[in-house]
């Protein structure tokens, strides 16, 4: 097993089609072809499932990436510490992040991160989802905290924690009291939700549209704590996740039965851009911090 069939398997794993892979690796598609069959040949697994030049991963090949995307992420960062040896070596980067976070989540992470490494200086910047992925695929910022994958050719994403989104009310509320709720049950409570432009806000979208219901939307803000002290003034409910560390005595947060209500977080970067050593550090700090999470409190 070589190196390059490990990245010849992770641009196959990801982009599920040979013509394109093979395109994207600068290789013939035959080539490709043989360096994915000796692969299986040597591992004795079948990685794909292959139809007409379209590809699925079996679940051997689900559980290799997952290891070859840990293998490739330490070689890079081996490369890099030896690039730069005896050379002098960044201290800053840029980080950017979606703005339900920056209340919450990702000033535990800095302050811990800072505890670690109290020489480097972060760059932070604070955006909507629409900007932060135009962002990242443009190299203005070198990573990116944030709940979706950026759709261009060359943003990378990785998983980090996932977070539950609950129906959120005041106290006194009728549904106040409530163990869980199914979102259809909202169908005529007015709703405080983010802008448009906001990944919380699109991923809400999706799960009334799961729940077959639009309710009128009265308010739409900027930010979780804004949109919290509203529902706490009654002026309405919303769908939010529960801000970890921060207390609430006059929200009361509901399960929801359903639809699932959960969001993704991960962090991204522009594969073809270098990333300063320092923005590798917090990377691994980060991949290290929510290792094999699935659902965790970001708060440690």
């Amino acid at each position: 097993m070589e190196l390059a069939q490990l990245k010849y398997f992770q641009v196959m794993a990801n982009i599920r089609h040979f013509t394109r892979a093979a395109r994207m690796l600068d290789v013939t598609q035959p080539a490709l072809s043989r360096s994915m069959a000796k692969l299986e040949k040597d591992l004795e697994v079948s990685l794909f499932k292959r139809s007409e030049g379209e590809i699925e991963l079996t679940p051997e090949g689900e559980r290799l990436l997952r290891r070859v995307d840990r293998i490739l992420r330490e070689v890079d960062s081996a490369r890099e510490e030896a690039s730069n040896a005896g050379a002098e070596v960044s201290t800053e980067f840029k980080l950017s992040f979606i703005h339900s976070l920056g209340s919450y989540v990702l000033p535990h992470i800095l302050q811990d991160f800072r505890a670690l490494y109290p020489d480097i200086r972060i760059q932070l910047n604070q955006q909507d989802s629409a900007t932060l992925a135009q962002q990242v695929a443009a190299g203005e910022t070198d990573l990116c905290l944030c709940s979706t994958i950026p759709t261009t050719e060359y943003s990378a994403w990785v998983y980090l924690w996932s977070e539950e989104l609950f129906v959120t009310v005041p106290l006194g509320h009728p549904f106040a009291e409530r163990k869980k709720i199914n979102l259809n049950e909202l169908v005529d409570e007015p709703l405080i939700a983010m802008k448009s432009s906001y990944s919380l806000r699109i991923l809400v979208d999706q799960f009334f549209d799961l729940a077959g219901i639009h309710p009128e939307i009265t308010f739409e803000g900027d930010d979780v704590s804004t949109m919290s002290g509203l529902v706490a003034a009654g002026l309405g409910v919303s769908l939010l996740p529960k801000l970890a560390g921060v207390e609430h005595p006059e929200l009361r947060y509901i399960p929801v039965s359903f639809p699932i209500c959960k969001r993704a977080v991960g962090v991204a970067w522009n594969t073809q851009r270098q990333l300063p050593p320092a923005a590798i550090c917090f990377q691994q700090f980060l991949i290290r911090r929510f290792d094999n999470a699935e659902e965790v409190s970001p708060i440690n």
